[in-house]
Order: C-alpha cells, then structure tokens, then sequence
C-alpha cells in the first residue's frame, strides 16, 4: 500500500510531456500562418525565417519579456504600448505573442469598440484614460487615439477641426503621460499594397478568418491612397522626441514579430529580478478525509 504521506517521484517524462503541451498551444496559433504560407506564389524568393529558427527566437524572446514583467512589478513600472497599422498588417499577431505568456493581472489588453454616443461628446481622450497603466502593469493598445488620425478621418467620422485639433493635442497628452512616469512606445506596423491584398484574400477563402473582415476592412482596402496619406501626416505630426514612432516592417509576419519584440525590450532599461529557488511544500493529510466522487451526471462526456 502506498504511504499517503510519502512524495510523490519526480517523473521527469511526464514533465517533458507538459513542456511539449506548452509549446503545441503556440504551433496551434501559427498552424493559420503556416496555411496562408501555402497559399505563396512557387517565386518566393526564400528570404521568410525557417520555422524552428522562429520557434526558438520567439520562445527565448518570451523568456525575457518574462523578465521584463518582473520588474515592471517590483519596481512600479507603468508601460503603454500602442500598436498601429494598416487592417492586416499583423497587429494583433505580434500582441498575442507578447501577452502569451505573462500575467494577464500585469500584461492586459486593450481594443477598445466605436464610442458610443456619450462618448463621442467628451473630450477625445478621455475614454482612453480609464485604460491607462497603473505602477506594475503592461497595457497593450491594439489601436488607440490614433484612430482620429486614421480611420476617422479617411471615413469622414471627425470634422477637419476636430483632426486638427488632434495634432495639436496628441503630442502635449503624450509629453503629460510621459512626464507622469509612463513608458509611452508606438508602434506603426507597415504593409505593402500587395501584401494587405494577399492577407485579405486569405480571409475571404478562409471560414475560420471571415469573422476578421468587416465592411469597414474592405472600404478601407478602397480608399489605400487616403490612408497612406494619412498615415504620412500622422507620422510627421505625431512622432515627438519624449514618444517616437517606430516603423515595424510587416510584410514578414514572423520576422516582423521577432524584431518588434526584440526592440521593445532594448527600449526598456529592464533588470533580471532575483527570486528566492520554489520549493514545493508537502501536502497536508488527514487520515479522517475521503474525497468523494462527484455527481456521474455532472461529468463532461469523453467525447475524444
């Protein structure tokens, strides 16, 4: 009979066996990269990084960002990372790897919907204020206030006072947040004409990616020469010495993952913290305790 009291052995198969599950989570988010890289023209040019390259470089990158979130802890840090772009471009891809493995209590999401009708009368940025980080967390903006730059003002939803009004507030708002103690980091994720054609077309074929493109997506797709142009006077306007922009190359999905990530932890001043070795306590038995089974009509059915 097995001592209830003694330690289980450490079963060094089965530990491998949940590394290995760990790692399926992340070749399941890539297995729709993988499919769209079917789709390629035979011409490519075989510039794209090898898989097990990309594999390796993003795991060891998420084990600094990691080490990133622990001190953002420890030391209060208040981080804000926005994430611009073209529709498709791969801003939500590379904010997914970010947030992966981390703390959602520490590294936390943000895309916010249309304002509603209340909000579209107060001060423009104040329903993104509610949003912004406190000491030892991590927001990532998946597009943010620059939507007046962008989307609103190509679609005709702010009048030409209220967009330049946005010029002349978006940079004194940054300088505020910045002088408030807040990392401000923008990111601008450029594709090519081809590429969002490319991108978009693997969307309509594909039932599992229909839901990614709204009407918006596709009038958008219309209208590429507006958004260029202001995309232009965005960049000039916007980026500031205390929160420059920085141009992400997106026409390689994971290259441009890899080197985005890569350069957020170079422009962050992050420290590995030391933490005290976990040791896993002995569990407490008593001798008078039976776990029941529960309820056979409350059982999931095994199905697979």
């Amino acid at each position: 009979m097995t001592d209830p009291h003694q330690q289980p052995e450490i079963d060094l198969e089965r530990i491998q066996g949940e590394l290995l599950d760990s790692l399926d989570e992340e070749f399941e988010a890539e297995l729709e990269d993988a499919l769209e890289e079917e789709r390629r023209e035979f011409s490519d040019d075989g510039s794209r990084i090898p898989r097990k390259v990309y594999f390796r470089e993003l795991l060891r990158l998420q084990r600094e960002l990691i080490k990133l979130q622990d001190w953002v802890v420890a030391h209060n840090v208040k981080v804000a990372i926005l994430f611009e772009g073209r529709d498709a471009a791969g801003k939500g891809g590379v904010i997914k790897r970010i947030a992966q493995r981390l703390n959602p209590r520490v590294c936390r999401v943000v895309a916010l919907p249309a304002p509603s009708e209340r909000e579209q009368s107060q001060w423009y940025f104040q329903r993104f204020v509610p949003h912004l980080p406190a000491g030892g967390e991590i927001v990532l903006f998946d597009r943010s206030w620059y939507n007046r730059a962008g989307v609103e003002r190509v679609m005709g939803f702010c009048s030409d006072h209220q967009y330049e009004e946005f010029f002349r507030s978006a940079p004194e708002f940054e300088r505020m947040l910045v002088r408030s103690g807040i990392y401000l980091i923008k990111y601008w994720f450029s594709i090519s004409d081809e590429e969002q054609q490319f991108r978009f077309q693997c969307r309509i074929d594909d039932p599992l990616k229909q839901w990614k493109l709204s009407p918006m997506d596709l009038e958008s797709r219309r209208r590429w020469e507006q958004y260029t142009v202001a995309k232009e006077r965005m960049l000039e306007e916007t980026s500031i010495e205390e929160a420059p922009w920085w141009i992400v190359e997106a026409n390689d999905k994971k290259r441009a993952r890899l080197n985005c990530i890569h350069h957020l932890l170079e422009l962050l001043p992050y420290r590995e913290i030391p933490k005290d070795p976990v040791t896993l306590p002995s569990r407490h038995h008593s001798d008078d305790y039976v776990r029941k089974p529960p309820p056979p009509d409350a059982v999931v059915p095994k199905i697979y």
